[in-house]
């Protein structure tokens, strides 16, 4: 494995991100289940996160590659949210996100929803600068 894989994979198992959260009213629809550009949200500000873990860099979010709602999320429920690089490029950086839902009464838990989200680090004239700086790749 090079050096510069070898600092991928310390800078990925340091940079998974978990947020959980309740699913109050107010951030439901009119089904009563969590509004999806609200679950947007959440899921973009997760992976910045763990994008910002891995390279500590300013990072601008330039595209969502997928997002698959699979199953509701009801009124009342608790959501854990996941997020994980997946993808180093040299500018560029994928995360993957993952939301499980769990009833706040029973036992067990679903993914809800996945999401790939992409990023690119920039310098302070909002130009691309590399990600793992001194490990070319």
């Amino acid at each position: 494995m090079s050096p510069r894989e070898q600092e991928i994979q310390r800078r990925t198992e340091l940079s998974v991100t978990r947020v959980t959260k309740a699913v109050f009213p107010s951030t439901t629809n009119h089904h009563n289940t969590l509004f999806g550009g609200t679950a947007l949200a959440w899921m973009d500000e997760v992976s910045f996160i763990a994008a910002t873990r891995f390279c500590r860099l300013p990072l601008v979010t330039v595209s969502t590659d997928r997002i698959d709602f699979k199953h509701p999320i009801a009124a009342g429920s608790i959501v854990e949210l996941v997020g994980r690089v997946v993808t180093v490029g040299n500018t560029s950086l994928k995360v993957e996100v993952e939301v499980f839902v769990e009833s706040m009464s029973c036992d067990g838990r679903e993914k809800a929803i996945h999401g790939l989200f992409s990023f690119v680090a920039i310098d302070d004239d909002k130009r691309p600068v590399p990600v793992l700086p001194g490990f070319a790749a």
